[in-house]
């Protein structure tokens, strides 16, 4: 008879997603560290563009510009004033939604960033959406049939997804469901409010590509954590007062097993973020992405400002929701940051 060996969590970080899965930070220090970190972000964005060598009166104003006239752009854009000066006045506009405006184009940032975020944030939204849908559906499958032929090949397709990388896979994407299948196009972008249905033809290739690797993490993390849920005592106590085995799973099991898989779904978003670089550039996307790239060919210092604080604050969002669902998902965790409720019920 084999003996079967069960499949141990995913090898980076296994620790800390069995913490953050199961003691949850309060939410009020998540926040202060959330406003840290933020605050340290826009530090070093201001920063990096502080200190680069880009001239923007010069380049704007070409090769006949005169001191003089470099000099009165400078202080039109604000660029005389103290390093200090300079990054209060942007952090408090970039607050209130004004990010500046373009050294080149003279657009407002805010607006060039308000017509490419929607495009990173439907197709990161549509590659979630798959991720939960196809991990969430591989990890049960895996779990319920625990080494069995399902498990070994769910095990063996997301150890291969894992080291891929986005653009390997959309490449083969493309190549197979584009080219060969004809079933999607290979690229361009149809906004969601013009043709939701053009939408999703032109979005489901590229998010499909970002989804594959989080739709692997997940499922090694739901398969690893529900093997173990569904051999506790309350599990097979349940089992044997009658509750049918979808029950069980479903109303007990998969909740206190979502923890591990909740948190790499959170971890995965900077990994969308990072991906879209280069999945933009082979879908031909106009997201962010190719915004920031754009800006940096240019040296337009106020976008790739705009564009990295933009980007920081949505991988902070994402941390933040994270954490709202590991809370909801641990009720010891409401416990303890009730302490006076608890009180006063015992007394």
């Amino acid at each position: 008879m084999s003996t079967t060996v069960p499949l141990r969590p995913v090898s980076w970080a296994p620790t800390l997603l069995r913490r953050a899965a199961r003691a949850p930070r309060p939410l009020g220090r998540v926040l202060a560290a959330t406003a840290t970190v933020f605050l340290l972000s826009s530090l070093l964005t201001f920063g990096l563009g502080a200190v680069s060598d880009a001239n923007p009166a010069a380049a704007v104003l070409g090769e006949t510009a005169t001191p003089a006239d470099i000099a009165r752009l400078d202080h039109a854009f604000g660029l005389d004033r103290p390093l200090p000066v300079q990054y209060g006045s942007w952090l408090l506009n970039a607050l209130g939604g004004d990010l500046g405006v373009s050294w080149f184009t003279t657009v407002p940032v805010a607006d060039s960033i308000a017509t490419a975020l929607p495009v990173d944030l439907s197709i990161a939204g549509l590659a979630l959406l798959l991720a939960v849908l196809l991990g969430g559906a591989a990890g049960i499958a895996a779990a319920l049939n625990h080494g069995g032929r399902v498990d070994r090949a769910v095990t063996a397709v997301c150890t291969l997804l894992g080291t891929l990388p986005a653009f390997v896979i959309a490449i083969g994407l493309i190549t197979l469901v584009a080219v060969q299948l004809r079933l999607l196009p290979s690229g361009g972008y149809v906004p969601f409010g013009r043709s939701p249905g053009e939408w999703l033809r032109f979005a489901l290739l590229p998010a499909l590509a970002l989804s594959l690797d989080a739709a692997a993490g997940i499922a090694r993390q739901l398969r690893t954590s529900l093997v173990t849920e569904l051999k506790r005592n309350y599990a097979t106590g349940a089992v044997m007062r009658g509750l049918s085995g979808r029950r069980v799973l479903l109303g007990h099991a998969l909740r206190n097993a979502a923890g591990p898989a909740v948190t790499v779904l959170g971890m995965s978003v900077p990994v969308l973020i990072g991906g879209a670089v280069v999945t933009e550039r082979i879908f031909n996307l106009p997201g962010i992405a190719q915004l920031s790239l754009r800006a940096a060919e240019q040296h337009d210092v106020p976008v790739i400002q705009g564009t990295l604080l933009v980007t920081v604050a949505v991988v902070l969002v994402a941390n933040l929701t994270v954490d709202a669902l590991l809370h909801l998902l641990n009720p010891a965790a409401r416990r303890q940051a009730r302490p006076d409720a608890t009180a006063g019920g015992a007394a």
